[in-house]
């Protein structure tokens, strides 16, 4: 059983801390080994040292160690970490301590490894905005109270119990648990929700399933389970985040989007699932230059705001280029008729030409490929009839 802590951090300024925190978790009963990150000198009585770690950078330990600029020197520490841990096939958990510079370092390094591996961070930054450290990951944080500077009464307590959850983490590994069906990711929104509740309904009988609102990082949270192969495939309905990305909304896509399909070859079916419209705020929260765009005012928090047919061309050729680079299994569905609940003739983002750009983007930069097949759909997104081609296709990539 995978049972070895790894504690992680900056020998050089916080070695007492460290030796610390190692310690702790081995009165608690479980083994540890300290790993040296620092970038401005060797630290000693560590089971992996810095210089070790740095080697697993790209270009080698240089590229590391000896810079001159703080900031180049844990990026590219960061970037050696992530490979190190990735090669090891024995971890427990991983704790890790540090400052802001720490924190962003070894934070880089857990969100890279799978779902299900614990991973702690006892930070000074902790108790604010967590979001870039954590990202679409299982990866808890714990305020330090006081700087990471020392020892004293009150963090040797905080550092103590952080060391003994990491140690009953590692000790008492949740057991993988063995479905009956396999997993399948799906996207929605609030105007997707008819067609995905129909795909569910039907996929359910096979998959276990797993929906992710798709609000910028629930589409992150979506690739990294199948990253993680713990899903073993997508039903990607819904694409929003694409516009929020490219136009400057509030739930944004990272560039990274559709990566997960694209890296793991798994089976993918997805769609244009409300990318008629950019998210944010409460109305007075509209960037200036959107005031006179068509609006929608969702609820007192949300408005939404139309996509142009430009917009749409920029959104078809982003999502169009991932597409053709996906090796695996792909079935892309475009619904003719409305892409979200508000665009039919009767709703207020109703336009055809708009709809019409995306469509012919997509079209026009499409590369046919034996894996991949675009399908069009004389209905509307949240119509049964589409709902029941998406299931149609996904099973004939998956079963």
């Amino acid at each position: 059983m995978k049972s070895k802590v790894y504690v992680v951090g900056t020998f050089d300024t916080k070695g007492a801390e460290l030796a610390y925190a190692k310690q702790a978790v081995i009165d608690a009963g479980a083994e540890a080994l300290l790993v040296d990150v620092g970038t401005q000198g060797a630290g000693t009585d560590v089971d992996v040292s810095a210089a070790e770690v740095a080697a697993y950078h790209p270009e080698g330990v240089s590229a590391v160690l000896g810079l001159t600029d703080r900031g180049q020197a844990v990026a590219a520490m960061a970037t050696a970490l992530t490979a190190y841990l990735a090669t090891l096939d024995d971890i427990g958990a991983v704790l890790g301590l540090g400052g802001t510079g720490n924190t962003a370092l070894v934070t880089q390094a857990m969100r890279a490894l799978p779902i299900g591996v614990p991973k702690l961070m006892v930070s000074t930054v902790a108790s604010g905005n967590t979001a870039p450290y954590v990202g679409p990951n299982d990866l808890a944080m714990m305020y330090s109270v006081v700087d990471i500077a020392g020892l004293n009464a009150i963090s040797r307590k905080v550092i103590g119990n952080a060391a003994h959850a990491v140690a009953g983490m590692a000790l008492n590994a949740v057991p993988a648990s063995v479905a009956d069906r396999p997993g399948l990711g799906m996207s929605m929104f609030g105007v997707t929700t008819a067609c995905v509740s129909q795909v569910r309904a039907e996929m359910e009988k096979t998959h276990e399933i797993y929906v992710f609102h798709a609000t910028g990082v629930g589409g992150q949270s979506m690739e990294k389970l199948l990253d993680s192969r713990l899903v073993a495939g997508l039903i990607d309905v819904t694409t929003t985040e694409i516009a929020d990305l490219l136009v400057g909304g509030v739930f944004p896509a990272t560039q990274d989007r559709f990566g997960a399909a694209i890296r793991t070859g798994l089976p993918y079916a997805g769609s244009v699932g409300a990318v008629d419209m950019v998210n944010f705020g409460a109305i007075e929260t509209v960037p200036p230059q959107f005031r006179d765009r068509r609006l929608h005012v969702h609820n007192q928090q949300v408005t939404l705001m139309r996509t142009t047919p430009d917009e749409n061309r920029l959104i078809g050729e982003f999502i169009v280029a991932r597409l053709n680079r996906m090796q695996g299994p792909v079935r892309f569905l475009l619904p003719l008729r409305g892409v979200s609940a508000i665009d039919t003739p009767d709703q207020p983002f109703y336009d055809p030409e708009a709809d019409e750009a995306l469509f012919a983007t997509i079209r026009a930069g499409w590369q046919p490929a034996p894996n991949r097949d675009l399908v069009e759909v004389d209905a509307h997104i949240n119509d049964p009839v589409f709902a029941s081609a998406l299931v149609e296709n996904f099973r004939s990539i998956s079963d």
